[in-house]
């Protein structure tokens, strides 16, 4: 939480300088702007080296707890199974929601012009778009390792992906030696993240008073647009739980939202799911929801479903396009789309400065979208993560429910047949 308000308290002194650099003469403000274009561009390139192996280790060591966790019993793998259908549920909504919303509800186009060309970002200049048989030709790569060091994500992601599927099929003696070189080596890279961090508010300074100096007040009007699009995939998502726990898990919907507030407030004040789980499995035990069934879904859930992340995410992805001028093509949005389903499965549980950085930039560079105005939102992520706990614990409660209820209809075939 220190760190949080020091990033936050950076970005508002890095834009209030910025803005009130006009009254300076233009060789100092010009000399200053230079200082800070280097210092912020050098804490970026040392987030960018972080990408390809944290993004890699993650996924393996993800993909191989999933599969743990699916292994227990016949409840841990209908839940892992609904969980990952939810996952890309969220995402396809997110994918029509906030082109949607941005549509309909813009940034100022002198705004959005401003602040790209104050990240140094020529809306003018056309993004190349590939068809869609490349598009489906470049999923598969031919070199893994060239893949990487492009930073073709999506391929990259596709490989390691079915790379750490088959791993997964292997006995635990040579297993398990592979995912603890995976699981070392992505520990290792978040200790890298967590240095780099430490240097936030001295970048995120620089670049918002780069921002500041360049698109003056236009600037913070565009952030409280962010947060509240950005915010809407999280909410679309969190609202999914009502119906689905109404519909598929037989819960009145009032007696659910009742039950589910003790565990809301503790993920509104905590800002962490697993903080949450015992009230969530009180919320359970209020529902009806059998313990048995209760006490294998949800600690699953926390591990590995967050059912806003993949939406939240793409949604940041696609409104820095939007800021930055960049029309999305299908085949962007698809590989966008792609990258925000699966790198959840490899999420971890850090503070949002951590998650946010190191699971969105794989998106945007997916997507071909810069990442440079990363380094301003996760600035203010503190009200969007908010959205991201509590959509997440509610829905973790929802798609429990569900599966308690499969597992009722399971039971009774059974007995029946």
């Amino acid at each position: 939480m220190k760190r949080t308000w020091l990033i936050l308290s950076a970005l508002i002194i890095g834009l209030t300088l910025g803005i009130l650099s006009v009254r300076f003469s233009d060789d100092s403000v010009g000399s200053a702007l230079d200082l800070a274009d280097t210092v912020g561009g050098l804490w970026l390139d040392a987030l960018r080296m972080t990408i390809i192996p944290l993004v890699v280790s993650l996924l393996v060591t993800g993909i191989a707890k999933t599969f743990d966790c699916a292994r227990g019993d016949k409840v841990a793998l209908r839940s892992v199974v609904l969980f990952i259908a939810l996952l890309w549920l969220s995402t396809a909504m997110a994918a029509l929601l906030i082109p949607s919303l941005l549509a309909a509800w813009p940034v100022p186009e002198a705004a959005a012009k401003a602040l790209a060309a104050s990240l140094g970002h020529d809306q003018t200049a056309p993004a190349a778009s590939p068809g869609i048989a490349d598009f489906f030709r470049s999923i598969v790569p031919t070199n893994p390792v060239a893949a990487a060091a492009n930073n073709a994500l999506l391929p990259l992601i596709l490989f390691t992906a079915i790379f750490a599927m088959a791993l997964a099929r292997l006995p635990a003696g040579q297993r398990e030696p592979v995912v603890g070189f995976f699981e070392a080596i992505g520990n290792a890279m978040l200790i890298v993240v967590d240095w780099v961090l430490k240097a936030a508010p001295v970048g995120v300074l620089a670049l918002a008073f780069a921002v500041g100096a360049r698109a003056g007040a236009s600037a913070i009007g565009a952030l409280v647009h962010y947060v509240l699009i950005v915010s809407s995939a999280g909410l679309a998502a969190w609202l999914l739980a009502y119906p689905l726990a109404g519909i598929f898990g037989k819960v009145g919907l009032v007696r659910f939202a009742r039950a589910l507030l003790p565990a809301q407030a503790v993920a509104l004040s905590t800002q962490s799911s697993l903080a949450s789980l015992p009230t969530m499995l009180s919320a359970t035990a209020e529902l009806g929801i059998r313990d048995s069934v209760a006490r294998v879904s949800l600690p699953i859930a926390v591990a590995i479903f967050r059912v806003t992340s993949p939406a939240m995410n793409l949604g940041v992805a696609i409104y820095v396009a939007h800021w930055m001028g960049i029309d999305l093509s299908a085949s962007a949005l698809f590989a966008g789309a792609a990258v925000a389903a699966v790198t959840t499965v490899g999420s971890v549980s850090l503070p949002g400065q951590v998650s946010f950085l190191t699971s969105i930039t794989p998106i945007c560079v997916a997507m071909g979208v810069p990442i440079e105005p990363l380094a301003l939102l996760v600035a203010v992520e503190m009200i969007p993560d908010l959205v991201r706990t509590v959509g997440n614990v509610t829905m973790d409660v929802a798609a429990t429910s569900v599966v308690d209820r499969l597992e009722n209809t399971n039971n009774a075939i059974g007995q029946n047949s």
